[in-house]
């Protein structure tokens, strides 16, 4: 639990950290493998641009994932218990109690949490992007808020910046307004 729900808790400072901990040339992945015979030269994970976005995303994923779980299993909790009674005495197996009680029960709290991620859709985090960019994987690491920032602090061209972050937040608001259209079109509830 705490492998998966620590991270979400800590800055992205110190999740650098730890990263560079286990995947520097003297960090544990590198020791691991030398120890096994598997790499005799230590990689340095760190500055390769290979797969960076398959990087970035599993660190993102493994920062929300505790988070989600915790959101999960707190509608679960919500659900009344008598329903699962109801259904063992009625002769419901496990998945069926999944399927027919769990499942519906979780879907208010998909929707929300799906609407939500549709708002968020462009916003991936810049402080995440900037914490792990270093001069050899400066040109293939940039997302839209690193852009932004690389182009309105970074080069002094605040209004040009202003504007790109006004698009990105307009985009947001717009594929906002489809997902709670589309929570209201299949569930016939939504959040406006």
């Amino acid at each position: 639990q705490s492998l998966t729900t620590l991270p979400h808790y800590i800055s992205w400072v110190i999740m650098y950290s730890l990263v560079f901990f286990m995947f520097s040339t003297s960090g544990f992945v590198n020791n691991l493998l030398a120890a096994l015979g598997v790499s005799d030269v230590p990689t340095n994970f760190m500055i390769s641009t290979e797969h960076i976005w398959i990087k970035m995303s599993a660190l993102g994923i493994w920062k929300g994932l505790g988070w989600g779980a915790i959101v999960y299993l707190a509608a679960i909790t919500g659900i009344d218990n008598e329903l699962y009674e109801a259904a063992t005495v009625d002769g419901a197996n496990r998945f069926q109690r999944i399927w027919n009680i769990t499942v519906p029960g979780l879907i208010p709290t998909y929707f929300v949490l799906l609407i939500m991620a549709f708002g968020n859709f462009l916003n991936v985090g810049m402080e995440q992007y900037l914490v792990f960019q270093n001069a050899m994987n400066k040109e293939t690491i940039e997302v839209l808020d690193l852009y932004v920032y690389n182009l309105g602090i970074g080069a002094g061209n605040i209004s040009y910046a202003t504007a790109v972050g006004m698009l990105k937040s307009i985009v947001a608001i717009v594929l906002f307004a489809f997902a709670n259209n589309l929570s209201k079109l299949v569930r016939g509830d939504s959040i406006f």
